[in-house]
């Protein structure tokens, strides 16, 4: 599709490895919340690896918007075929559609696949060229005779440029760790202190238990993380998968991707017993913001509280020594409460084409905001920290 309002060129372009990655990611340098997942060599990789691709229910549809060589506005968009691989439920309302004789596949998914981070999505020079991209997009659903467009933990600027074209907004949460202040955590120890009473002994008494089973780790980090070590990563990742009976997202070829163009937003933990390695835990960082994101994780050997401690323990305490911000903790699980990460509020856009469904999808999320907001504040009720302690830094 080529369309020119005033000097621009809008372009869709169905292969992510035909963009430029120094226009792209310039472009991306300048938005509200950036994140690694946003630049082109992640989206990119999903493609070339055959993790995201039109066999796998993703075919990408990348809308660009151009003056001259100039990259003004951006986009990853899918033509989605299912909705695995999202976090953001919407089988319900497929499932209506089919009851009522009407496709709701294929649909256009502006997200990045298999990753619940919330950052910026529309890439734009300003407002004006972030409001294109929402017409672009509805556009490209009209043409194809589609039955909606969704954008998935969009930054607020996205969200609110949907909103100004009538999409529908819908909240969600996940649970986020963040440097206290003004006087920061100086260790895993002073972090501990901080909380409750009875948090930090289950912690403790957690991280004990996997010492007394002889376990230690090994970090790695960046180029530091060999083939050896992402193929040992790569099988616990498999194991993961094969325990929910399910199948993996992400190829091998996905992260030899990664580690040839982006090593250095990777950090392994590899838990070893008698210097075998039995586990592995994979973050993604972002070390110009110091944001840190949990991925990824699996184990050869069951072992009580090791999942907690290479998941979250190990991470927490790299991050207060290293000087990181902030570490998510990825989609759902009140659980991480406890450990010290707290609810923070997501949010998701959805524009449906045909009007009835769309009034009732509209009075659904209206009812399921409401309790999603009391569900958030019932969560704040429940502190793991002691009262009084500023234990949540603003982002």
């Amino acid at each position: 599709m080529k369309t020119r309002p005033e000097n621009y060129v809008i372009r869709v372009q169905a292969d992510p490895g035909e963009l430029a990655i120094p226009a792209w990611n310039a472009l991306l340098a300048t938005q509200a919340q950036p994140t690694p997942f946003m630049r082109l060599e992640y989206l990119q990789a999903l493609h070339q690896s055959r993790s995201a691709t039109a066999d796998t229910g993703w075919q990408p549809q990348f809308i660009g918007i151009w003056e001259g060589d100039e990259l003004l506005a951006a986009c990853p968009v899918w033509l989605k075929s299912h909705s695995y691989g999202e976090y953001v439920f919407d089988w319900a309302w497929a499932d209506a559609y089919r009851r009522h004789g009407l496709e709701y596949y294929p649909k256009l998914l502006v997200a990045v696949p298999f990753t619940p981070v919330p950052g910026s999505r529309l890439l734009a020079r300003n407002e004006e060229k972030r409001a294109l991209l929402v017409q672009a997009l509805q556009a490209l659903a009209e043409q194809q005779g589609l039955s909606s467009i969704h954008l998935l933990f969009g930054a607020p600027q996205d969200h609110q440029a949907a909103t100004d074209h009538a999409w529908l907004q819908r909240e969600g949460v996940q649970f986020h760790w963040t440097q206290r202040v003004p006087e920061p955590f100086v260790d895993f120890q002073d972090f501990l202190a901080a909380l409750q009473r009875d948090k930090r002994k289950k912690i403790q008494q957690e991280q004990r238990r996997v010492r007394e089973a002889g376990v230690s780790f090994k970090t790695l980090e960046g180029p530091a993380i060999t083939e050896q070590a992402w193929d040992f990563f790569y099988h616990c990742y498999q194991l993961t998968y094969r325990a929910h009976h399910s199948t993996p997202y992400l190829t091998r070829d996905f992260f030899r991707l990664m580690s040839e163009t982006m090593a250095a937003n990777w950090l392994l933990f590899i838990a070893m017993r008698e210097g075998v390695p039995i586990a592995a835990s994979l973050l993604a960082l972002d070390p110009e913001r110091g944001a840190a994101f949990g991925r990824y994780w699996g184990a050869i050997e069951q072992i009580p509280c090791l999942h907690f401690d290479a998941c979250y323990y190990q991470p927490l305490a790299w991050c207060i020594e290293h000087g990181y911000r902030r570490f998510e903790g990825g989609a759902q699980g009140e659980h991480k409460m406890a450990r010290g990460l707290l609810p923070v509020p997501t949010q998701s856009s959805h524009w449906l084409a045909h009007p009835d469904f769309s009034d009732a999808v509209a009075e659904f999320l209206a009812r399921e905001g409401q309790a999603m907001r009391g569900y958030v504040n019932e969560l704040e009720e429940h502190q793991p920290f002691k009262a009084g302690t500023s234990a949540q830094s603003p982002k």
